[in-house]
């Protein structure tokens, strides 16, 4: 019987080619006749927005400069102002069955230039389409200077599948998944990301590659497996399955984005809706680290932050506003080159403690490339806080204009750069 690490090693050594050389654009809309919005298509500011920053300001960078360095991203990014390149690390909600004002809001006013598309439909991929495609035609244009959006959502399976109805297949909860022959799983996760992709979506926020100590104890891990979110109660089988479902969205057009780094299978509450969250037992070179490490081998492209509190590795802050763990582990011990996004810290109750104002700064500084905000009545506050900062800060400019140049080099292999 061929050992689950040799499985493993075999899957990133295929990955790593087909990560590499399928680069190929992919679809951002149907062909689908664009909508009339559901709601008035002027984006007004919702009476809990802030004002948009003045969208005068001069271009900190010339052509001429970012262009030395190479590249059509770092082209495009010296066309950019402050606010533009502020909307490029920013991913807001936007609820799948129509967009909400302070969404609107946020790509219309505030520039923003990714959405992730939350909540629960069952219309199926005609209907689903049809509100992609209207939320579309918003994140484009003079606003973003030609930049087309990251439109992400998250489809794991079983209870955490936004997208049903007829076109989509009921996906089995990742446990479940686990369980299938690793080549099957392949194939099924194509299938899924074929059906993201026929509605306009080109990033999932999936797979989940926390390894949960055992079946024992998943009733007590409150944010996987008490939810059958797990692919496995070992590293290997993590590994395997999650980097297996991840080539399966990449054949498909459809980046997949691993979560939670460093891992939450330890954690015995939930960072959405509980505070001090404590992972009491992983460590920097801890063993759970390996599927991440694994699926960044393969050439995963999305990486996700968890939002727990690691004082083994880091006692002073909490993972998201963590430098040892963002960059020094991430960047440096795994040598990501990829998208670090964060877990949504605009509702999470796990981040309450940091004005909203400071935290996509903080996520920015630690190394994090793009903050999520599922709150889009918070998103203002936010989208301020990182305007403000590069604007007074010059060191933090510079920390912005090498995240969205991330970004933007990733929209380039994508085919989202005019």
């Amino acid at each position: 019987m061929i050992g689950a690490g040799v499985i493993v090693a075999a899957l990133v050594a295929v990955l790593a080619v087909v990560f590499t050389n399928n680069s190929a654009p992919r679809p951002v809309a149907t062909s689908a006749p664009v909508p009339s919005p559901s709601s008035s298509t002027t984006a007004v500011p919702p009476s809990s927005a802030s004002p948009a920053p003045s969208s005068s300001a001069s271009v900190a960078t010339t052509a001429a400069t970012a262009t030395a360095g190479g590249g059509v991203a770092a082209a495009k990014l010296a066309e950019l102002t402050v606010e533009q390149k502020v909307g490029q690390v920013l991913m807001v909600a936007s609820p799948v069955t129509g967009p909400s004002a302070d969404s609107l809001y946020a790509v219309d006013t505030l520039l923003v230039g990714n959405v992730f598309m939350k909540g629960r439909s069952t219309a199926g991929q005609s209907g689903i389409a049809d509100e992609v495609t209207g939320m579309l035609k918003h994140v484009s244009g003079s606003r973003t200077a030609g930049i087309l959006p990251f439109v992400a959502t998250d489809q794991e399976g079983g209870l955490v599948q936004i997208m049903r109805g007829r076109g989509f297949s009921e996906m089995p909860q990742a446990i479940e998944q686990g369980e299938l022959p690793v080549a099957t799983l392949l194939a099924d996760a194509t299938t899924w990301g074929e059906q993201l992709a026929a509605v306009g979506v080109n990033v999932n926020l999936a797979p989940v590659m926390d390894t949960v100590p055992s079946a024992e104890f998943a009733p007590k891990n409150a944010p996987i497996g008490a939810f059958g979110r797990e692919y496995g109660y070992t590293p290997e089988a993590v590994s395997s399955h999650g980097i297996a479902f991840a080539q399966g969205m990449r054949a498909a057009g459809v980046d997949a984005t691993v979560k939670h780094f460093p891992g939450l299978g330890r954690a015995t509450a939930n960072t959405d809706v509980d505070a001090d969250v404590i992972d009491t037992v992983t460590v920097r070179n801890d063993a759970y680290v390996e599927p991440f490490r694994d699926a960044v081998k393969a050439g995963v492209p999305w990486l996700m932050m968890s939002n727990a509190s690691y004082p083994k590795i880091d006692a002073a802050n909490l993972a998201p506003f963590s430098r040892t763990i963002v960059h020094d582990m991430v960047r440096g011990d795994l040598g990501f080159k990829g998208i670090i996004v964060s877990d949504d810290i605009c509702d999470a109750v796990q981040v309450r403690a940091v004005p909203v104002s400071q935290r996509g700064v903080l996520f920015l500084k630690a190394g994090g490339t793009m903050a999520l905000c599922t709150n889009e009545a918070l998103l203002p506050e936010m989208y301020s806080g990182l305007v403000e900062a590069a604007k007074t800060d010059p060191a933090f400019a510079k920390q912005l204009d090498a995240a969205a140049l991330v970004v933007l080099e990733m929209k380039q292999d994508r085919g989202l750069l005019s």
